[in-house]
């Protein structure tokens, strides 16, 4: 019985940040957090593909993912998506709906450090598939581990069949990585706090219901100079 009310009491200890964070300011250095990993992947030589970027309609990011300290191999992380403007994703990048992402396990990806994640969101299916208020990447929506490397030949079959191209960056190693089982969904209240009312992911970033933050000035403005155009494939 005394096990027992420890597990529930370790089990609360974890989840009160991930409520707590629900704070504007809290959102906001998420955000902040989102610019700095986009940024750094993006200068790394052997990073994701421009030609990739380009043709990407909607990027995913999540900075500093842990291992869930309850539950085993279990993982959350907490983090954002923008999507290029316009019916046709021909316009600059949106502002920054709020996402999460939980997993079983990630297997070696996930340990004691942080793992970064990024995510191309390649077509219009996969745009819808993410904008439901739930996708499992794999069964509702296909994923692969993304090329890497500014050379990276593009055009392979995996690429052209997969909706979301995933990468992964932990103790300075990238890669691509599959998260083939994990979820993706909207962080509501999260999106609450940094907009002040209730708006789904697709209002933010395909409807353009409200205007950027002033905390996703840097991030979009990363994206603008890294992938100003959209390239359809």
């Amino acid at each position: 019985m005394k096990n027992r009310a420890w597990l529930v009491v370790l089990m609360l200890v974890s989840v009160l940040p991930v409520v707590g964070e629900d704070k504007e300011e809290k959102v906001d250095d998420r955000i902040r957090e989102s610019a700095t990993v986009i940024k750094e992947i993006l200068d790394v030589p052997d990073g994701i593909p421009k030609d990739l970027l380009n043709k990407a309609e909607c990027v995913v990011i999540y900075p500093s993912v842990k291992k869930a300290a309850f539950g085993v191999g279990g993982s959350y992380g907490r983090g954002l998506i923008t999507c290029r403007t316009g019916r046709y994703f021909s316009g600059s990048w949106s502002a920054p709906a709020m996402f999460a992402l939980e997993a079983g396990s990630f297997g070696f990806q996930i340990g004691a450090a942080a793992t970064d994640f990024v995510l191309l969101v390649m077509n219009e299916s996969g745009a819808n598939s993410v904008m439901s208020s739930k996708v499992k990447l794999g069964a509702d929506a296909a994923v692969a581990a993304g090329p890497v490397g500014r050379d990276a030949a593009a055009a392979t079959d995996i690429v052209l069949k997969a909706e979301i191209l995933s990468y992964s960056r932990s103790k300075g190693l990238f890669a691509g990585v599959s998260l083939e089982g994990s979820t993706l969904r909207s962080d509501d209240g999260a999106n609450k706090a940094l907009y002040g009312k209730e708006l789904s992911a697709k209002e933010i970033v395909r409807l353009g219901k409200v205007p950027p933050p002033a905390s996703a000035q840097r991030l979009l403005a990363i994206l603008r100079r890294a992938s100003p155009k959209h390239v359809s494939r």
